[in-house]
């Protein structure tokens, strides 16, 4: 499988590849010995001194894997527009052969390493195509989420996305990701800062990175800032995210303020979010704290189903959510060396903290159920 290209972070935004839906299309209403065309024959193999990563005189194993992909792209291809191809109308109805070449497409490029990163890891068509495609049902069906004030969120620029943390799993750090690009009109991505843990638990480190996530800290947090991007942090951390059902909507501490000054050096807007719903997903009614310790955890919880029903107590309740982006706190009324402020980096984060506190209260007597 080819390497892919390492672009800057702050290089320009967009996909990489061509849309292959149109190529097909084009192709789709002719005739060739009273067959459809392959869906995939209409799509050009990538330039050999287009694949990311791959130098033109660099040998013919690239051509080899190109040959590979080309080759299992025309038999799928074949296979559609044979007797398949009806079955496949009747299953998936009409536009399916769009799909299936937008699919097929990217298997392509994945195989011959024709995508890009940026110097974090950020796959930014693995997370569009595959991340937030799986996120999604669970967002619009399961949870139901509500997304308010995402207009609060520029359309371009940095910004630090400040919300509560709760739920035992942090699924309402993923729900944010796809509430900001489903909702906002520029779709932006979220790159949230994670704790250690996620980055040390094998196979979640890898893919947090394609993710586009990084390790909570304030060197990465003010670069991202300052190159533009849609940064989320939940200060509470595992206080906040393991914390019993019993202080549910209690917001935690926020810690000593390391976003509030990454902020300030960044010169960017801090956008408090407020999230309704992630707190009844696993009601933590207790912890196995010798556990805990032994695996090295912060915390395992008990709920109500789990351990009790295995691994069927690990499915969460089917709450309603809802996501409240409140109005943005300037920083830039203040020089960037304000950072260095303590009275100034402590009240910004208190009134972050506040904001957001007042919000949930607000929601909640807003709320006519748990569950709708």
């Amino acid at each position: 499988m080819g390497d892919a290209k390492v672009i800057p972070i702050d290089s320009a935004r967009g996909g990489s590849a061509a849309q292959p839906a149109a190529a097909f299309g084009e192709e789709a209403g002719g005739r060739t010995g009273g067959r459809r065309p392959s869906p995939l024959s209409a799509l050009p193999s990538p330039p050999r001194d287009a694949r990311r990563g791959q130098d033109p005189s660099a040998g013919e194993a690239p051509d080899r894997t190109a040959a590979v992909a080309g080759r299992i792209a025309d038999t799928v291809g074949q296979a559609l527009s044979g007797p398949l191809g009806g079955v496949a109308q009747r299953l998936l109805g009409r536009g399916w052969e769009g799909r299936a070449a937008n699919g097929l497409a990217f298997l392509r490029r994945r195989i011959t390493g024709d995508y890009e990163v940026d110097e974090f890891g950020f796959d930014r068509e693995l997370t569009e195509e595959v991340f937030l495609s799986l996120l999604r049902p669970l967002a619009e069906k399961y949870f139901r989420v509500e997304v308010r004030g995402v207009e609060n969120i520029p359309a371009e620029g940095g910004v630090l996305i400040v919300a509560n943390h709760s739920g035992v799993v942090p699924l309402d750090a993923l729900m944010t990701h796809v509430a900001i690009h489903d909702h906002h009109p520029a779709h932006r991505h979220l790159r949230m800062l994670a704790a250690d843990l996620v980055f040390v638990l094998p196979g979640v480190n890898e893919l947090a990175r394609k993710a586009g996530h990084t390790l909570a800290c304030n060197e990465d947090a003010q670069r991202l800032l300052e190159r533009g991007e849609v940064v989320g942090v939940w200060p509470e951390g595992f206080k906040g995210i393991g914390k019993p059902f019993a202080e549910r909507y209690k917001l935690q501490r926020f810690g000593r303020g390391g976003f509030v000054a990454s902020a300030l050096r960044a010169q960017v807007p801090i956008v408090p979010c407020s999230i309704v719903g992630a707190e009844e997903t696993y009601p933590m009614i207790g912890n196995a704290r010798t556990l805990a310790r032994l695996l090295g955890l912060p915390y395992v919880p008990i709920t109500p189903t789990f351990p009790w029903l295995g691994p069927l107590g690990a499915v969460p309740l089917p709450t309603k959510w809802t996501i409240q982006f409140g109005e943005p706190i300037s920083t830039d009324v203040h020089p960037p060396e304000a950072a260095d402020d303590p009275m100034l980096v402590f009240n910004l984060t208190d009134e972050v903290r506040e904001t957001i506190q007042h919000t949930l209260y607000r929601l909640l007597v807003q709320r006519r159920s748990v569950f709708f």
